[in-house]
């Protein structure tokens, strides 16, 4: 005998249960914790009749009885007994009920978790002009109705009545399931805009009202420590569904399982892209859904080509992007076209990677921009071996790391530089925005103090990738197991603070390299010319001060300023030292600590 059943219902219907009580929260279920961002793209998701996921209900009653609470926003005027219990779907529902039922502002949170209490609206004329607008189109506003710009001095939109809602052409959302009293507000106040609007109720509105979400309902006969098992197996804390998890849903419907192809089926013979990929150190923490993103540039880029072939100018060209709406909009055919390039694409950027020295996950400044590379690789194929070729992505690398290009949203510089770097080794002359923007200033070398941060990777890359080796075992960096290399101080720490060093300089990248712990603990904490003499002399070494001076000019050490304890001396040279390797990288002059121009050119340092 069956423990569930299998259904749809509309959300229409389902939110009018909840708003009435018949369906209600377990007391187990945690409160409401999406925010402002979740529940835009939720609002997206539906309006572009995307599967958003099932529901599972409980039949109430049966021995798995537990108290229950209406979702919050709900004001029940009669308490009223629970039909059925939400067992997964709570912040779905929560978020639609509060926005599409309620009149009062949702309370929500920004990506700081700071309290927002807002409204929600569709902007009916960028709405309009396609689907793939409807990001922008659906926005969010404060409890007064008001944005303002210019922090806070002008108005930017008032929607505070609904006078100013037709007069800015914003419809409500919370009017959504009901429009009739809206359409006609509208009408009295200016039926010239009614046109426009019954085709944006047609293309928007109604995809709410002919929206049926997939339930699961358990029986009431299950007992209560199978449902609190159920419970704890699908509830996943309030995580919003990923671009991964929604084309996994959406490709199912064709027959093609996303998740077997990515994670793999041993059951089923399928190795998996994710297994392959992790095969090269340096792509062990790549994601599916960044690799989606790989293929989305690559597919909107072959548009973009077809487009300039085909003769078209402006607005004709279709654009490349990665964005999270064009992901979602990947058909397919695009899929399996790409995505054996594309895997074998990653792998070429590992070689690449392996190439300019970064040989593990952790050694990457940015994992985003591995995406557009390995795009880019998948385009070209061995093409990036060529010389003249291999230079430019190089430089283009380099760039976007010491240029700290790569960091927080970064769709529409993957976009660009996909079509400007192919333009460019293409033999276009304009170089890629990247290269442009990318711009580094000394006075950040004293103050790079995180091993997290892009630039600092970069630079402690380009230290050893030149044949740095350790002080200790006197081989090459690179040839030590990562586990027994560490950045570590060469200056020591405990030495710097006798010598009243504030721990902001000694800590910067400028007092630092990368060394063998065996190295570090010979360091100690003893003035720099005492522990030279000691790696020296250690037995089994032997090193005279002339092959000494060798392994630390590869780390960009002055051994006089070492040997001679004159830490600012050091740092002042070492300084110009990274600069210079900074500039031959990255192609382009850097500024001097005198604003004077520096180039990898420069001998005098």
């Amino acid at each position: 005998m069956s423990t569930f059943d299998s259904t749809k219902t509309s959300l229409r219907d389902l939110l009018k249960d909840i708003s009435l009580g018949k369906i209600q929260l377990p007391d187990f279920q945690r409160g409401w914790v999406w925010d402002d961002d979740h529940i835009k793209s939720l609002l997206v998701s539906i309006a572009r009749s995307f599967p958003v996921g099932a529901i599972m209900l409980l039949e109430a009653g049966g021995d798995a009885k537990f108290k229950e609470r209406p979702i919050e926003g709900v004001q029940l005027a009669i308490p009223s007994r629970a039909e059925k219990l939400i067992l997964d779907g709570q912040q779905r529902l929560t978020s639609l009920t509060q926005v599409l039922m309620c009149k009062e502002p949702v309370q929500t949170y920004d990506h700081k978790k700071k309290i927002l209490k807002q409204y929600y609206y569709i902007d009916i004329e960028r709405a309009l002009l396609g689907e793939e607008n409807y990001e922008d189109a659906i926005i969010s506003i404060s409890s007064d109705r008001i944005l303002y710009k210019n922090f806070g001095r002008d108005i930017e939109l008032d929607l505070s009545t609904e006078e100013k809602e037709f007069e800015n052409f914003y419809f409500p959302c919370n009017q959504i399931l009901d429009f009739s009293r809206w359409e006609l507000g509208l009408i009295n106040y200016d039926a010239s805009k009614f046109l426009r609007y019954m085709t944006f109720r047609d293309q928007v509105i109604m995809k709410f009202h002919g929206y049926y979400l997939p339930i699961i309902e358990l029986k009431n006969s299950n007992k209560k420590e199978a449902v609190c098992l159920v419970f704890e197996k699908v509830n996943t804390g309030g995580e919003p569904l990923t671009v991964f998890e929604l084309m996994t849903a959406t490709y199912a419907a064709e027959n093609v399982n996303l998740r077997d192809e990515w994670f793999g089926n041993a059951q089923e013979g399928i190795k998996g892209i994710q297994k392959c990929l992790k095969e090269q150190s340096s792509l062990l923490e790549i994601q599916p859904t960044e690799f989606l993103q790989g293929l989305t540039l690559l597919n909107t880029w072959e548009n973009r080509q077809e487009d300039i072939n085909a003769g078209r100018t402006g607005r004709q060209i279709r654009g490349v992007t990665a964005k999270r709406e064009a992901v979602l909009n990947l058909p397919l055919s695009a899929y399996l076209k790409w995505k054996d390039k594309l895997q074998d694409g990653y792998l070429k950027a590992a070689k690449f990677l392996n190439q300019e020295s970064f040989f593990s996950s952790r050694d990457l400044p940015y994992r985003t921009q591995i995406v557009p590379l390995a795009a880019i690789m998948s385009i070209l194929g061995n093409r990036f071996l060529e010389p003249k070729t291999y230079d430019k992505i190089a430089r283009w690398l380099w760039c976007g790391i010491l240029g700290e290009l790569y960091g927080g949203s970064v769709e529409t510089r993957m976009a660009l530089d996909i079509q400007e770097l192919i333009d460019w080794i293409n033999g276009i002359d304009e170089e890629p925005s990247t290269i442009r923007d990318a711009n580094f200033q000394p006075v950040r070398l004293g103050t790079l103090r995180s091993r997290n941060s892009a630039a600092y990777k970069g630079i402690n890359v380009l230290i050893q990738r030149e044949g740095a080796k350790d002080f200790f075992w006197k081989i090459a960096i690179k040839d030590i197991d990562k586990n027994e290399i560490d950045i570590h101080h060469i200056f020591p720490k405990r030495w710097c603070e006798d010598q009243g060093i504030t721990t902001s300089r000694y800590n910067s990248i400028l007092n630092k390299t990368p060394i063998s712990y065996k190295a570090n603990r010979m360091i100690g904490g003893i003035a720099p010319s005492r522990y030279l003499s000691r790696l020296q002399n250690h037995d089994g070494v032997g090193l005279d001060d002339a092959g000494m001076n060798e392994i630390l000019e590869k780390h960009c050490i002055d051994s006089s300023a070492l040997r001679a304890d004159d830490f600012e001396s050091f740092i002042k040279l070492r300084e110009g030292l990274i600069l210079k390797k900074i500039a031959s990288v990255m192609g382009k002059p850097v500024l001097k600590a005198d604003d004077s121009m520096f180039s990898d050119e420069d001998s005098d340092i």
